[in-house]
């Protein structure tokens, strides 16, 4: 399976090529609701190995809670793309909100949800944490 995006310029391309599609969860803490201008951040969770970048990305870093978070942004439009953290060596966090149809994904877990939006609605079978999960249980409710 193909997936692709792109930033809202267009300077930067990315596709996700992988066995299936992979997991999606948002995160409603306050970096993310203040990182995305919106009420939660969307992440897609990918194999570095399995996201491929075409275009330069401007890069900074971010440390929180101990681990350092690598940031991709597009030099030009300033669309965040993905990042890559300590917290999940080999792995990519991408912004599903830069894939092509991505309204067809749903996420599959919520965390940080004692920072969500008192008016967002959670659907009750979806997991669910009001911080940060163990490794361990964010991996089980992924399917990983």
């Amino acid at each position: 399976m193909r997936i692709t995006g792109q930033c809202r310029c267009g300077q930067v391309t990315l596709a996700i090529v992988a066995p299936q599609v992979p997991p999606l969860y948002a995160c409603h803490c306050l970096n993310c609701q203040r990182w995305s201008g919106s009420a939660f951040g969307l992440h897609m969770l990918s194999a570095a190995a399995t996201v491929q970048v075409a275009g330069e990305t401007a890069i900074f870093e971010h440390e929180h809670q101990g681990h350092v978070s690598t940031q991709h942004a597009c030099g030009l439009c300033h669309t965040r793309l993905f990042n890559e953290t300590t917290a999940a060596p080999g792995m990519r966090v991408v912004r599903a909100g830069i894939l092509e149809g991505a309204e067809r994904f749903e996420p599959i877990a919520h965390i940080w949800t004692r920072r969500k939006q008192p008016w967002l609605v959670l659907p009750g079978a979806v997991a669910q944490w009001q911080e940060s999960p163990t490794p361990e249980a964010f991996a089980a409710a992924l399917g990983k």
